[in-house]
């Protein structure tokens, strides 16, 4: 098997995790795996570890093994993104053509010390879309990805791009995010027993506003002996639940074929004897599966879209669903009106955290004006719920704190 093409990229000697004698020492070592017989031997932790010792015999275990990482991902890995991909607190990582990479850390845009060059950015674009036979040239300017730990990742090049290729990676953590950073504790309760009571969510924000880490700390309360099937487009979302079944759409192949859209995995669940469906966003005519599926008898499902409000989330989902044919609005809403019993809107402040700022419950009759009442604001509880629960309220099952379940997000200050 013919290994990696190794990323010419040097790492920067204004970064703070190298010097400029390690800079020199791993383009050496580099230059030495690179003319290895077998580069996948010469990566071995054990043999490269010796090999920095053989260049430069007088570093201490933590600098061998410091140059020993770095060498290992610009052979491997993101090369020189890989520091800033190994950083908890960030979120996002934008390379915006030849010079400086940019990052999001805590809400906020944060220029680094790492600049790369066209070469570095096509070789990067290769390695990320590669393994799943991506491409981008001037005939197919535009792809999506993910890396092995979930980051999602846009590709845009030459003609689209104009100053040179651009890569946008959308970070996960690994650790879970409990309702609590997002709300009050009355606002969380509420929440909580509306899941265990197989109320009907739909998550709603602006981009990057926390939607997806929101979602995986609702479905923390949903019971754990639960068969859960997950819908997404680029699998994010990491239940806590013993009986969760993923599914990730694909899209079309370099050649045009192969492609399995989140409508087809909507339906693909429905045959699955699903208890819940969790659609991690809907985006165009996957939501009248999406609301076919609430309205029989998979009661507790959850999704999320992108909307300013609840009433804008509606008006949304009507938009959507009538994309997928033609339906009169009258039964459109119907079907909404039926289907979704409460929407959460989530805001990213000013600051950069994360934050609910109302739960609203929808008007069982689809003529009602307005057609939402609200519940909550992110500090207080200021109504209950009208509308009778899908399910009675169960006793939870023992499980692990929910500060430490699985989920993505390090924080509420991570993406979604």
């Amino acid at each position: 098997m013919t290994a990696p093409a190794p990323l010419d990229g040097s790492p920067l000697a204004a970064d703070r995790w190298a010097t400029a004698d390690d800079v020199a020492v791993e383009a050496e070592v580099h230059a030495r795996v690179l003319a290895a017989p077998s580069i996948a031997a010469a990566l071995a932790p054990a043999p490269l570890e010796a090999l920095v010792r053989e260049v430069a015999p007088l570093l201490g275990p933590a600098a061998v093994a410091a140059v020993a990482a770095r060498v290992r991902a610009r052979a491997t890995g993101m090369g020189v993104l890989e520091p800033l991909l190994a950083d908890a607190e960030v979120t996002e990582v934008m390379v915006n053509g030849p010079g400086p990479v940019w990052i999001e850390r805590h809400g906020h845009l944060e220029r680094t010390g790492v600049v790369v060059d066209g070469r570095t950015i096509d070789q990067l674009v290769a390695r990320v879309l590669a393994p799943g036979g991506g491409r981008a040239d001037r005939s197919s300017p535009l792809a999506d990805a993910r890396l092995p730990d979930g980051s999602r990742v846009h590709v845009v090049v030459p003609p689209l791009a104009v100053d040179g290729p651009c890569i946008t990676i959308r970070r996960f953590g690994a650790r879970a995010v409990p309702l609590a950073a997002f709300a009050a504790a009355p606002v969380a309760a509420l929440l909580r027993d509306a899941v265990r009571a197989r109320r009907q969510i739909l998550v709603s924000g602006g981009a990057g506003a926390g939607k997806t880490t929101l979602l995986n700390a609702l479905a923390g309360s949903i019971p754990r002996d639960e068969r859960v099937v997950t819908v997404e487009d680029a699998a994010e979302l990491r239940l806590p639940g013993d009986h969760v079944v993923r599914l990730e759409a694909r899209p079309a192949s370099a050649e045009g074929a192969g492609a399995v859209a989140i409508r087809d995995l909507v339906r693909a669940a429905l045959r699955m004897r699903p208890d819940r469906i969790v659609v991690g966003e809907v985006r165009g005519v996957e939501a009248l599966d999406m609301l076919q599926a609430m309205n029989t008898g998979h009661d507790g499902s959850l999704s999320t879209c992108h909307a300013n409000s609840p009433d804008d989330a509606l008006r949304r989902l009507e938009t959507m669903a009538l994309m997928a044919g033609d339906l009169p609005l009258g039964a459109v809403r119907e079907q909404i009106a039926s289907a979704v019993d409460v929407v959460v809107q989530v805001a990213r402040r000013a600051d950069g955290t994360r934050r609910i700022t109302a739960v609203a419950e929808v008007a069982a009759d689809p003529s009602a004006s307005p057609r939402t009442r609200l519940l909550a604001d992110g500090e207080e509880v200021r109504a209950a719920p009208g509308r009778p629960p899908r399910a009675p309220v169960p006793v939870p099952v023992p499980g692990p704190p929910e500060s430490e379940g699985r989920g993505e997000g390090a924080a509420a200050r991570g993406a979604a």
